[in-house]
């Protein structure tokens, strides 16, 4: 039971880790601010950007980090990155330093790798303490990161409500202080779980998790639903449902104790069952031999039609789930490529958006409410990650590919860009906000899972960050293209600040386009998968 506890104290670690380290998240927050100092262009302010975002293409770092040194001590490495990074350009913009703009690009890009630390280090935790839940626990500590700019814009209304720089000051010291919170249950840490996993056990995690989501949509709710005021009693309010369901795990182990010593039990039964292991591929591989059968019989047929779709679908997909691949394998599968475009055209749209909602806000003369599209967009990002633990809850009843939720999460996106190109009033600006926020916040949640099952979850780590190295890339791209239309708008009129529907329509419209790109890429995707899954739904069944 100790052991158990311990694991828990574990999750609820990576929890508040990953709820106070989303700090990318309130960049527009104070951005317009960034600009003015450093008196830059909307296109060098978009670099900035892209540095935060440039840092996860360093992700491989802390991989290598973790292998040679204390999980513990990679967490504060990525509190001092920081710390360093934040807590200068602070500096910056208080003018208490003067720089140049090439070292605070550096600055944005080491805060971006911290973040990326975090969130590797977070992974390994969940992945080492829930094997047989890995795809529960990752998305429910995931799922508190999209509320990082929510939780960040409570504390600075509470401190000081007119101070933009305030949010620089707080991505730096809240991460240090909350891995000093969360160093004890670390430390702690309880030894690997064994292959043999009694049934009760994973009854009782089951029951956990179920809890634990239902106090994650209560924050949700709190967070978005209720007005923040006044804000130092809300902030208290939002903290205390983040340290509340320390005590799930041990009330569940307590009434289970109860019922097994306290309470007479005629029939005592235990049954085991292993996790999954390298004796299950033999039952997979027949499994899915026959499934690919019965697809060969589904999928003939006579004619060019038949024949061109068999090979955009069937040509190399893969045999079974959670095979390993290395780099070199990963970079040759077409699966990994649509997988890779598919997120570059759907979930980096997203953080692209947050990233110039200030400047969307204060171009349509809807400044004053920048911090509320923030809370928006983190509290349905938060959503979105919630619920991308769906699959995993309804795969008994209702077993859908992960890649096939993949492709419907995705739907939400084209819309919202095609109400924002459709109008400038300010509740489509909101609405369209939260449906890009619940959208990008499952795609962020759901692809560690996903590239696990597809390309192996002991390559997950390495994979995963070859992954998001489309973020970077796309957050340069997309950043470039506003940044074209905005400031071609502002030459215009001869101002520095573009004003009115026309300096992002434009890239409304781009940006609509290339997620309905990404939406076709995603159900190429599931269509090629989706036999792989119901092979591994087939082995489930038999288990």
């Amino acid at each position: 039971m100790a052991g158990q506890s311990r694991k828990w104290m574990i999750l609820m670690a990576t929890i508040w880790i990953q709820a106070f380290t989303g700090t990318n998240f309130d960049f527009s927050a104070y951005s317009s601010e960034l600009k003015k100092v450093l008196d830059i262009s909307q296109m060098e302010l978009n670099y900035l950007a892209t540095a935060s975002d440039l840092g996860k293409a360093f992700g491989w770092s802390s991989g290598l980090a973790l292998i040679y040194l204390p999980i513990w001590m990679v967490m504060f490495i990525a509190a001092f990155m920081g710390l360093f990074g934040y807590g200068v350009q602070w500096l910056l913009i208080r003018r208490i330093i003067t720089l140049p703009y090439f070292p605070v690009f550096l600055l944005c890009l080491l805060a971006g790798c911290s973040i990326t630390w975090f969130n590797t280090f977070c992974f390994v935790l969940c992945t080492q303490n829930f094997p047989t839940n890995r795809p529960l626990a990752i998305s429910l500590t995931v799922s508190f990161n999209g509320v990082s700019a929510a939780l960040y814009n409570l504390a600075a209304k509470a401190i000081d409500p007119t101070s933009y720089s305030l949010y620089l000051l707080l991505n730096a010291f809240i991460p240090l202080f909350t891995s000093f919170a969360a160093l004890i249950p670390i430390l702690r840490q309880p030894p690997p779980n064994s292959n043999l996993i009694s049934t009760e056990t994973l009854r009782h995690d089951r029951i956990i998790f179920i809890i634990l989501f239902i106090f994650a949509v209560i924050t949700g709710i709190y967070l978005v639903a209720i007005p923040p005021n006044p804000a130092k009693l809300f902030f208290a309010g939002a903290i205390c449902l983040l340290v509340l369901p320390l005590g799930v795990p041990g009330m569940v182990y307590a009434r289970s104790w109860f019922t097994q010593n306290v309470t007479p039990r005629v029939v005592k039964r235990t049954s085991f069952m292993l996790d999954d292991d390298d004796d299950d591929l033999g039952l997979r591989k027949k499994l899915i031999n026959g499934s690919h059968d019965d697809d060969d019989n589904d999928d003939g047929g006579d004619g060019d039609g038949n024949g061109c779709w068999e090979m955009v679908i069937m040509s190399d997909r893969l045999a079974f789930l959670e095979e390993e691949h290395d780099t070199k394998r990963l970079l040759f599968r077409i699966d990994f490529w649509l997988y890779y475009f598919a997120y570059f055209c759907g979930g980096t749209i997203g953080l692209v958006y947050s990233n110039n909602l200030g400047q969307i806000a204060q171009s349509l003369g809807l400044a004053s409410t920048t911090s509320t599209l923030i809370t928006l967009y983190s509290s349905f990002s938060f959503f979105g990650r919630l619920l991308s633990a769906v699959p995993d809850f309804l795969k008994a009843k209702l077993y859908v590919a992960r890649t096939g939720w993949l492709a419907i999460a995705l739907v939400p996106t084209p819309l919202a860009f095609l109400m924002l190109s459709l109008t400038d009033a300010k509740i489509a600006l909101q609405i369209g906000t939260c449906l890009i926020g619940l959208s990008s916040g499952f795609i962020f949640s759901s692809a560690v899972s996903i590239t696990s099952e597809l390309f192996g979850p002991k390559s997950v780590g390495v994979n995963h960050n070859i992954l998001i190295t489309n973020i970077p890339i796309g957050s340069l791209f997309y950043g470039l293209v506003s940044a074209f239309v905005y400031d071609g708008n502002a030459l215009l009129t001869t101002a520095s600040v573009c004003m009115g529907r026309d300096c992002y329509f434009g890239t409304f419209v781009l940006w609509g386009c290339v997620s309905v790109l990404g939406l076709v890429l995603s159900v190429l995707l599931f269509l090629r998968t989706r036999h792989a899954y119901a092979g591994r739904n087939r082995v489930s069944l038999v288990s």
